[in-house]
């Protein structure tokens, strides 16, 4: 089973990223939930959440990336995608693809971007550098 991430690179500021992850080997239906995300760090820094998205499609995002980055989903390929515009010099670091499974009721999104370490599953991150 892994998350294996794609699409990282350089951008000047103001351009645009998309970020993919397949998740292999995890039969994400076969949970009562499941919630799927990107995790960030920067150079110095500890990992934050950015954004969520529950099996449902609920997703939650970060303030500092709200209005500029979408989540979304592609359940037929088990891909997670992270559509990211208008990119700015902080938003530079490893991202990375991260998974929690939920064996009875729902996966609250809210709290899985506040706790991080909720998360059940990791890829490896792909680097993002964004230039001025």
């Amino acid at each position: 089973a892994a998350l294996v991430e794609s699409g990282g690179g350089s951008v000047q500021a103001g351009g645009s990223l998309r970020l993919s992850c397949v998740i292999s080997g995890y039969f994400l239906h076969g949970y009562s939930d499941y919630c799927l995300g990107w995790v960030r760090q920067a150079p110095g820094s500890e990992r934050e959440g950015v954004a969520i998205i529950a099996h449902d499609d609920t997703m939650t995002y970060a303030d500092s990336v709200k209005g500029r980055f979408s989540i979304s989903q592609d359940s037929a390929k088990n891909t997670l995608y992270l559509q990211m515009s208008k990119l700015r010099t902080e938003d530079s670091g490893m991202y990375y693809c991260a998974a929690r499974f939920i064996e009875e009721g729902p996966c609250d999104s809210d709290d899985v971007l506040e706790n991080i370490g909720l998360f059940h599953a990791w890829g490896q991150g792909p680097q993002v550098n964004v230039a001025s």
